[in-house]
């Protein structure tokens, strides 16, 4: 299938990671000041390029058979977490992406935000807030880049592709000056997804040591087979959904919908305070002894400083852990054992002689299927 499909599905990646990290850059840059938010941008940047100068060609160095069953092992995970997104968004199982009101939660948000000048920084909160939205929107992009370029020995034209996304969003912003809405989002996620997994399939499977039947030829199949699968995925799960409202809440358009309505009415009934009546008893004055503490119940309840910094190291760890398992894994760690098993199960098998090129991608799209309607059961039962 050559270079064409893998760069369009790099494009595709970064044009969709590049619309979200131009939403929280924009609202630095409108609460703060563009000048920090353009350093915070410029720095996010410089750690991409490093991420992925670094780690591409040092790729290279790998024996192919390994990188193609470590790159489609991981991006068989990767794009199955993103096709399963997609299929909830599409299903009304899941909230669409609204950049506007992103935007708007970012740029309320920054402007609460205190001012603090640090080394060359004017506005260390701008720089920040654009720093993190270039650099974990951008991630995901240089993991794109790194796994397809390494497979395919063609890590520079997966960064041009990347580059011409991002020139292409940063100069649709300047020209709007506003967040692109109107991106059909959802739409390039499942388009990604669908490529990200397809190609996954084919790798982990080569890597894995059988081979399939037509050898690249049989890439169109596979992602065929994939768009298919999801858009049934999603007419399934549309016709439960619609199915469930019209018996449980005939009055609500749709789940996404009830969910809106309800969540409004929490929060406006929290944020009344009940007022005092003629049998409530005023509430007691605070008393400054309890508000400030004596000396002794300061420096008894105060934490030793090497606990403290201890206990934020530890934070720290768990944060940075997180953040890659979600990055990785995503929302069902089942589907990524499940690809796991069904790599192992394909080496070997394939190592006894069995023809099993098969085995990886329909325990892929299996465990698509079970994730997304299992999200879908829990979903009418916790809303209805």
């Amino acid at each position: 299938m050559g270079v064409a499909v893998p760069v369009l599905a790099v494009f595709l990646a970064c044009l969709v990671e590049a619309v979200e990290a131009l939403t929280i850059v924009l609202a630095a840059g409108t609460a703060r000041g563009w000048h920090s938010a353009m350093q915070g941008v410029a720095a996010g940047l410089a750690a991409l390029v490093a991420i992925v100068g670094g780690l591409g060609p040092a790729l290279t160095l790998v024996p192919l058979g390994a990188l193609q069953l470590a790159v489609g092992a991981l991006l068989l995970v990767f794009g199955l977490g993103w096709l399963r997104k997609a299929v909830l968004r599409a299903s009304g199982l899941k909230d669409l992406h609204d950049e506007d009101a992103i935007y708007q939660t970012q740029l309320s948000a920054a402007r609460r935000a205190g001012y603090r000048r640090y080394a060359f920084v004017n506005d260390w909160y701008g720089f920040t807030l654009a720093f993190k939205g270039v650099l974990l929107e951008g991630l995901e992009v240089a993991f794109i880049v790194i796994t397809f370029g390494s497979a395919q020995g063609h890590i520079g034209a997966a960064s041009l592709a990347a580059g011409a996304a991002v020139v292409l969003v940063a100069a649709t912003g300047l020209a709007v000056r506003g967040p692109l809405a109107r991106i059909p989002e959802n739409t390039m996620k499942f388009v990604v997804g669908v490529l990200l997994t397809s190609f996954g399939a084919f790798w982990a499977t080569e890597g894995a040591g059988d081979s399939w039947p037509g050898r690249d030829a049989a890439l169109a199949v596979l992602i065929a087979l994939v768009l298919v699968v999801g858009v049934l995925l999603v007419a399934l799960l549309r016709r439960r959904t619609a199915a469930a409202t019209r018996r449980h809440m005939p009055l609500v358009a749709s789940p996404a919908a009830a969910n809106s309505l309800k969540d409004a009415a929490s929060q406006a009934e929290s944020s009344v305070e009940p007022r005092a009546g003629p049998g409530t008893a005023p509430r007691p004055a605070a008393d400054a002894t309890a508000i400030s503490g004596t000396a002794a119940d300061r420096s008894t309840n105060a934490a030793p400083h090497t606990s403290r910094r201890i206990a934020r190291y530890l934070r720290g760890l768990k944060a940075f852990g997180a953040f890659w398992w979600d990055f990785i894994v995503g929302d069902d760690w089942r589907i990524a054992a499940a690809v796991v098993a069904a790599i192992v199960a394909t080496a070997g098998l394939a190592d006894a002689g069995v023809a099993v090129w098969w085995l990886t991608i329909a325990t892929a799209l299996g465990a698509l299927t079970v994730s997304a309607s299992s999200a879908a059961r829990g979903f009418r039962h916790t809303r209805y």
